[in-house]
């Protein structure tokens, strides 16, 4: 089976080679299939930050952090990057990787409000109460309309308030 598929696939880029050097055919009818004809099959490519968020939003977690952790190892400076990669190992509970990844990102970027709404929610999942609100009234502050942070807060007050699964993984 896998002949015959060579077999078409050679005479299907053979008619169209053939196509493009008829020169009975008016220029603008005429083929060049490796400039002219799109690439069947292929996805324009998604850097490993977006690879990321999109496994981190789909739950599969262990294929954010090697995305994450792949995008850090090509460009040391990524912030969003380590910031996806300090929310994966808060979510694997991985929380001695995720203090490193924190700190990195606190020297690229800061104490922003996204971070510290993520350093606070990193704290809830350690059970540390109390740091996990201090980080999140200081992100409130810093952004009193970030939804997020109102959202992590409400998480505070009431244990069984959902909190969003994608926690504010961006930058300012």
């Amino acid at each position: 089976m896998i002949g015959s598929l060579k077999k078409i696939g050679v005479a299907a880029g053979m008619a169209l080679f053939g196509l493009s050097a008829c020169s009975g055919l008016p220029p603008e009818y005429r083929i060049d299939p490796l400039r002219d004809l799109p690439t069947l099959g292929a996805l324009p490519s998604e850097n490993k930050t977006e690879e990321g968020k999109r496994y981190y939003r789909d739950g599969d977690y262990g294929l954010a952090e090697q995305a994450f952790r792949k995008a850090v190892e090509e460009d040391h400076n990524n912030a969003e990057a380590w910031l996806g990669l300090a929310a994966t190992y808060d979510r694997l509970k991985r929380f001695d990787l995720a203090d490193r990844a924190y700190d990195v990102l606190v020297k690229q970027v800061g104490y922003t409000p996204t971070v510290l709404n993520n350093l606070g929610y990193h704290q809830l999942l350690r059970g540390n109460r109390e740091a996990a609100q201090k980080n999140f009234i200081a992100a409130r502050k810093a952004d009193p309309h970030n939804l997020y942070v109102q959202n992590n807060l409400l998480l505070m007050d009431d244990p069984d308030h959902a909190p969003d699964p994608w926690v504010a993984l961006r930058t300012e």
